[in-house]
């Protein structure tokens, strides 16, 4: 039996229209098959160009069980290395980031390696001499990954030797970096080089599906909200003038259901999803009205109006990002057990805007996606709750019911009724099954 048939037979009668089974969250043997058949055969999110700007920089990171090594070699290429070296399997570095000089070097034997993986030298050359030992045998070199592609400055990486490009899988999801690069004068974005790193103890669809679901923001964060909101009244009592915006990004969350049901959510192919409905932040302070002229000398006024009206809220590149684009925040998922995830937490920079957009975007991340922050918190526990009660024996079925049969299909894009349908679960678990039968890679 091969790998297809043996997945296919263990998901068989798990995936219905309108609910999944709890083991497709708690079992060793399926979250095995998610690694083989969705992790290793996507393309999966590696870092941006801007982390690795000089000639020796890297930043790791993982494919599936896979450690990684992202790196910028000769002439300004990148690769994608596996972190090991070919002697004696050791990792060649534990860093998350850095600078390699010239080549990496193994800290066991110095076995040294140039950024494409070939092998640039190592000691006693001489012991090899009669062996079938060759430098140029890719068995003596860092193993690359098959696949390798950027869009907008987003590098991803593929373990699989064919597939559909990097641009034809990101389909509609491509909309989420052009909303943040568009965003910036120069059409361009930097990371910021440090990130939040979070584990969650819970399955890391359980985290992809939180992101765009408009029924819990209000009832989950809406203490956090109500406080904030208490704080900007009493400043508005006292001085006569609003609240920095940054108290905004918590007291939005008392915003009732009846809006985010007015919403709109869309299933793109390849399991992408899409929360659409602006709700992005006009005010008309100076810090906004100085990033404005500089857009609309950049872009022209007409240009300038449709980048800042976009009509995106949230972004799930599936399987392996959560993109807020008008806030410039970033979200990666690494699996590391069927109740266990890795998310790392990024922010960006716009390209030429003032620096006070810069702020904006940095009070976001840490008021509301750090993992110090309430929000983070009473979302990571719920998170928490649900991995145990599915853990349980209290039933078998998670339920996705919500606007089931209703949605609207149109050019192979799936759209919402409502924003609090629970189109984005059923669309994620398509796609889902789909990889796990062998397909949609």
């Amino acid at each position: 039996m091969d790998g297809n048939t043996s997945s296919k037979t263990l998901i068989e009668g798990l995936v219905d229209s309108d609910r999944v089974h709890k083991s497709c969250y708690t079992s060793d043997e399926i979250f095995d098959q998610e690694i083989e058949h969705i992790f290793n055969k996507s393309w999966i999110y590696a870092g941006h160009e801007s982390q690795i700007k000089n000639k020796g920089d890297f930043t790791t990171f993982q494919i599936g069980r896979q450690p990684m090594i992202l790196v910028r070699g000769d002439e300004g290429a990148f690769h994608v290395l596996f972190n090991r070296c070919p002697h004696r399997g050791a990792m060649l570095t534990n860093w998350h980031m850095g600078n390699a000089g010239h080549h990496f070097i193994c800290s066991y034997h110095a076995w040294q390696f140039n950024f494409d993986g070939s092998v640039h030298a190592i000691p006693s050359p001489k012991g090899y001499d009669e062996t079938r030992f060759e430098k140029s045998d890719p068995d003596s070199c860092m193993k690359a990954a098959p696949r390798v592609a950027s869009y907008r400055g987003f590098i991803f990486a593929s373990l699989a030797e064919e597939g559909p490009d990097l641009e034809t899988w990101l389909s509609g999801a491509k909309a989420a970096f052009d909303d943040m690069c568009d965003r910036s004068p120069e059409g361009e974005v930097e990371v910021v080089q440090t990130c939040f790193r979070v584990v969650q103890n819970s399955n890391w669809k359980i985290f992809l599906e939180n992101q765009l679901d408009a029924l819990h923001p209000s009832i989950t964060h809406g203490a956090a909200g109500k406080a904030a909101a208490d704080v900007e009244e009493e400043i508005k009592a006292e001085t006569g003038e609003d609240a920095p915006l940054h108290y905004h990004y918590l007291s939005a969350f008392t915003t009732p259901i009846y809006k985010w049901d007015g919403l709109e959510t869309a299933g793109h192919p390849f399991g992408h999803c899409m929360l659409q409905g602006y709700m992005g932040l006009r005010p008309t302070d100076p810090d906004t009205l100085e990033y404005e002229a500089v857009m609309e000398k950049a872009y022209g006024k007409e240009r300038t109006e449709e980048i800042l009206t976009t009509n995106i809220h949230h972004v799930l590149v599936y399987p392996c990002l959560s993109v807020q684009s008008p806030l410039q925040q970033l979200r990666a998922v690494r699996p590391l057990g069927p109740n266990k995830t890795l998310t790392e937490i990024w922010h960006f920079r716009l390209k030429g805007a003032p620096e006070p957009i810069y702020r904006r975007s940095l009070q976001y991340y840490n008021l509301v996606n750090s993992p110090s922050t309430m929000i983070n918190a009473d979302d990571l526990y719920n998170f928490w709750r649900c991995q145990q009660g599915l853990e349980s024996e209290g039933g078998d079925w998670v339920s996705f019911h919500r606007n089931e049969g209703q949605d609207h299909h149109k050019d192979g894009v799936t759209t919402s009724v409502t924003g609090l349908s629970e189109l984005p679960m059923r669309h994620m678990f398509t796609a889902w099954a789909d990889y796990m039968k062998g397909g949609a890679s």
